[in-house]
């Protein structure tokens, strides 16, 4: 029997909450369909040793400060996953886990949401997915001649399942240099290769600078600017304190890009070859936006057009928490609530709601 609600947000991380939150204080009636068996989004799957980049109040969801974690200034994984099944449940937020979404089609003046534990008729739909779920791997040349082991960083948890072995980690940014420094902290053989020499940032540059630089940058692109601040990347390395350590000793020597696999391990341009046991590509995420393709919205890159979180060519479907073009930072937990709030108040807007006092 097909369920009918004014918004269906599709994914219960940390950007489907901020979005929940914000239009529960819309007044708008809402569902939340998350594919995870539990609270705590993509949080739940991260390495072992994964770190936030800034103080657990510089990295807090809209309406409620994340509690500092004992002992660590900056909060691990786990202390996230708890802190969002606390939001999650302070709130009241109506999260259905373990649903997943399998397209949205329109139906009349409303949108038709297909999901495994049955269809929803909404009259707008918020999707919220993240990038996780879609791994990207770069075509190099060998890569399935390659005999060893080869995993992306959504597959990475800890150096013990590489003990006695022969790694190459592949990737400058920040998942590259955490679990380069989680490897040879521990003793693991390491090569680290890099697109380009990795920027380190200074050591008391955090989340909370980089989120100030975002907002700066997108707002300087949408004027036509091109002085974009003094970080030149968002991809820049934050120096969070096993990085910071495993630098210091020395362990963080990145060498270039390789131009192949071999059976054995991979080779540069020049000739020179290593031995390899295991490859692990940190090579970043794409959007999960299949749920969406039945709508006809995706263009160049693979990215829906959108005004702010709005998709351009359908007024009632949302976009939220992918990275920069659906709002500065929002992919980061202190950057997704000024874009959640946009959203919910053009939804409800839309919906012709009146917000809660």
């Amino acid at each position: 029997m097909t369920q009918h609600v004014d918004v269906v947000v599709v994914g219960g991380g940390q950007a489907g909450l901020a979005a929940g939150y914000h239009l529960r204080r819309q007044g708008v009636d809402i569902v939340v369909l998350d594919a995870g068996s539990s609270p705590g989004g993509a949080w739940q799957h991260t390495w072992d040793s994964l770190r936030l980049f800034s103080p657990a109040a510089y990295s807090s969801l809209p309406g409620r400060l994340m509690p500092a974690q004992p002992g660590e200034a900056y909060p691990d994984a786990w202390h996230v996953v708890d802190y969002l099944a606390d939001y999650e449940k302070r709130y009241d937020l109506p999260v259905q886990h373990g649903v997943q979404v399998g397209s949205v089609h329109r139906d009349g003046g409303r949108l038709h949401v297909e999901s495994d534990a049955g269809p929803w008729r909404a009259r707008a739909v918020v999707s919220a997915t993240g990038t996780w779920s879609r791994p990207f791997i770069p075509a190099i040349p060998g890569r399935d001649a390659f005999a060893g082991r080869q995993l992306h960083t959504a597959g990475y948890r800890r150096p013990a399942d590489f003990a006695g072995q022969r790694v190459v980690v592949v990737g400058g940014g920040n998942s590259g240099a955490q679990i380069a420094a989680d490897l040879a902290r521990a003793g693991i053989d390491l090569t680290w290769v890099t697109q380009r020499p990795p920027r380190f940032l200074a050591d008391d540059i955090d989340g909370r600078i980089l989120f100030d630089v975002a907002t700066a940058r997108r707002r300087a692109l949408d004027e036509g600017r091109t002085d974009t601040g003094g970080v030149t990347s968002l991809g820049d390395i934050v120096a969070v304190p096993p990085v910071r350590a495993a630098r210091r000793a020395g362990l963080l020597a990145a060498r270039p890009m390789f131009a192949r696999l071999t059976t054995t391990g991979i080779a540069w341009a020049d000739g020179e070859h290593a031995e390899a046991d295991a490859v692990i590509w940190c090579t970043g995420f794409r959007p999960a936006l299949a749920h969406l393709s039945s709508l006809g919205l995706r263009g160049r890159g693979g990215h829906i057009a959108t005004a702010g979180t709005r998709a351009l060519d359908e007024p009632r479907l949302h976009l939220l928490g992918y990275g920069d073009w659906t709002g500065p930072a929002s992919a980061t937990l202190i950057g997704v609530g000024r874009p959640a709030r946009d959203a919910a108040r053009e939804v409800a807007e839309l919906l012709g709601s009146r917000p809660r006092a």
